[in-house]
This record gives C-alpha cells, structure tokens and sequence, in this order.
C-alpha cells in the first residue's frame, strides 16, 4: 500500500506500460496532421492495428486500404520508409533497383533501427513525423487501388484516415511498383 501527498492510503494499480525506450507517439502525430491542418484525427482502438489485418478489422475497411509503413536500409546506411498496400509484400529487388543495388543491399531494418531513426517501434510507425528526415519514401503503386487510406499513427492499437493523394502529398513520396508479382 502506498501513502500519496496527502497522507491517504493507495492500493497499488495495474502497472503503466513503458513505451520503448526513446519511442515517440501519437501526441507526434497528431502535432503533425494539426499542423498541417488537415483536420485528420488519429483514432485510438481497445484492440490491436499491429497488423494490416487487425487494422482493416477494426476499421471496417478491405486489407488493401491498410497503409503500412516499413523502413529499409539501403547498403546499411540510407534510410528508405516504403508505404505499402496491406495487402502486398514489397520485393526487395525492385526496390533495390531504384537505388542501383542488389537485392541483399536492401533490407527490412530491425527494431532498433527503426527507433533510431523514425522514431517508432515496428508495428505503429506512421508515414509522417518522422525523428530524423531526408529520407526517400516511396509508395507502392498498387495503393492507387483506392481514394481513401489508413495510416499507422504511432502505436499498434492506432490509425488514422487520408486520402491517398493527400498521403502523398504530405509525405513528398514517389509512387513506384515495388511490389511482389
């Protein structure tokens, strides 16, 4: 039992989660959509959007509307976001491709990569409000499947909706076919 300020007895509470060391949030995310005036509100669910499928489940949306936004290293040192349909895996060649590299030259970062330089644990990275910027994004071109899409925002129980034109816009990114077949 814990004694507060005010010399009442406390029961000790669930214990509060602890974000991931040097993680940002969804106050980030909001900062930026209100920023950019958008009007666009990041919804917080009771269950998990961890996943492209728990998300469009929660949204009530088809998988593919899903935006997932998965960070690469090129050549282990050039950071690269890729906005990808949730229905789709990205073939590494051709994003290798675009870089002029092999395909082993691209890869997935790992969890403290994407800390390090989005910001994020995997599973909530968002498209915008990035820790460091300068990077390419590119998105995968079989989004333009749909208007309307939903971005992770910075939790794995968060999103939010965007237009894809307005996606693009806000994140300067280039569509590409990236892909699998």
């Amino acid at each position: 039992m814990a004694i507060d300020q005010a010399g009442t007895a406390n029961e000790p509470g669930p214990p509060t989660p602890v974000a991931e060391p040097g993680a940002m949030g969804v106050a980030q995310v909001q900062a930026a959509l209100d920023e950019l005036r958008l009007g666009i509100s990041v919804i917080e669910f009771e269950s998990s959007t961890a996943t492209s499928q728990q998300a469009a489940d929660n949204v009530g949306c088809q998988l593919g509307q899903i935006v997932k936004s998965l960070g690469f290293m090129i050549n282990k040192a050039t950071p690269v976001l890729v906005l990808a349909s949730g229905d789709q895996s990205i073939d590494e060649r051709k994003l290798a491709a675009l870089f002029g590299v092999g395909r082993k030259k691209a890869r997935m970062m790992n969890a403290e990569q994407c800390l390090k330089v989005l910001g994020y644990a995997p599973g909530g990275v968002p498209p915008i409000a990035h820790r460091s910027g300068g990077f390419a994004v590119y998105l995968d071109e079989t989004l333009n499947r749909f208007d309307m899409v939903y971005a992770a925002g910075a939790a794995a129980n968060a999103i939010f909706p965007v237009p894809l034109p307005l996606l693009q816009d806000m994140t300067g990114g280039i569509f590409a076919d990236i892909a699998r077949a």
